[in-house]
């Protein structure tokens, strides 16, 4: 890791040392919605451009060049570490992630074994390429939650409902914990081969974990979630993010979340208070404000800078990720403008 890479403002504000202003960056912000990437990624299918080291440092540096952004986030899916150990996973265009074996029985786990750096030698060589053209820009490495990718395996693809999920996870909770307790050692060390090669951070994606009561996210995925991010304290902030997760905040944080991501729907004061002291926050604009007129966007920018101001650190981005057809401009704008706060 670069020197100057401890104190860049995001790290600074992912361990409470507030820099001049919060640290901007978007999810999905190397994508759909810029014409570089579109040209870039031109005949070739998802995951083959995951595995192309060259590709994927490119991609990840688009947005950096473009929109001046405080941190790359690597060019990855959350299911390319399942593809990476044997699962029959594609990702088919307007639909997502499909899987060929839905998971049923517990003969099923059998070709979820663990990760080793063997199996994902791209990603350390796309990692240490772009630590090396970002300079002091830090890096975010991420990495599917248990949960999140459990539910893609169970469904055999994205659900509206997670019912044959929730099914699975009340009337079998031995092969559900079994299921989880291996996609834990995957995401991890996923994440942890990101760290060694230079990651200056990561972030957890739980992005199905809303549609669990807080009762059902302590018994049943906390624990998981937990095996992920306590086995990297220390070595680099860890990010915790889901959607529609506000009534699981608290026990995101409790899973080894150095800095909790909040969606749209609950306002950073807010969710400072119920995280408690010490708590630092990412996000949270709403990205449908991304279409609206640019005085309506920058009061929006503002009002969450200054929500932000509640908590020990503020990481400043979307409640979700960049919309495909956002205007790249509207980016770029909302980024000189927070810096210019």
């Amino acid at each position: 890791m670069s020197e100057s890479l401890p104190e860049s403002l995001l790290v600074r504000a992912a361990t409470g040392r507030p820099g001049p202003y919060p640290p901007v960056w978007f999810m999905r912000q190397a994508g759909r919605s810029l014409p570089e990437y579109r040209a870039l990624r031109a005949g070739s299918a998802m995951l083959d451009a995951c595995r192309d080291p060259a590709l994927v440092t490119e991609i990840t540096l688009q947005p950096v060049r473009r929109h001046g952004v405080d941190a790359a986030i690597l060019f990855s899916d959350i299911v390319l570490p399942l593809v990476a150990v044997g699962v029959g996973v594609d990702i088919v265009p307007g639909v997502g992630p499909v899987v060929e074996k839905p998971v049923r029985t517990t003969s099923d786990l059998d070709v979820l074994r663990e990760l080793v750096p063997s199996d994902v030698p791209y990603i350390s060589t796309a990692v240490r390429s772009l630590v090396a053209e970002l300079g002091a820009t830090p890096l975010i490495g991420f990495a599917g939650a248990p949960f999140t990718l459990a539910s893609y395996l169970v469904e055999g693809g994205p659900s509206k409902d997670h019912a044959r999920t929730k099914a699975l996870m009340h009337g079998d909770p031995v092969l559900w914990r079994d299921l989880l307790a291996r996609l834990a050692v995957v995401s991890r060390e996923f994440l942890r081969v990101q760290i060694d090669a230079g990651a200056a951070a990561v972030q957890l994606f739980d992005s199905w974990a809303g549609a669990l009561s807080r009762a059902e996210y302590d018994r049943y995925v906390w624990p998981h979630t937990r095996a992920v991010l306590e086995p990297l304290a220390g070595l680099v902030p860890r990010i915790h993010f889901g959607v529609g997760t506000g009534e699981l905040l608290v026990s995101m944080r409790s899973a080894g979340a150095d800095v909790v991501g909040v969606d749209w729907r609950v306002p950073l004061d807010e969710a400072a208070r119920r995280l408690g002291p010490g708590a630092v926050v990412q996000g949270t604009l709403d990205p449908a404000i991304l279409h609206a007129d640019w005085p309506v966007i920058e009061a929006e920018v503002l009002r969450v800078v200054a929500e932000g101001r509640a908590a020990a650190g503020h990481i400043f981005n979307l409640g979700h990720g960049v919309p495909p057809d956002t205007d790249p401009d509207v980016l770029t704008r909302i980024v000189a403008l927070v810096h210019s706060l």
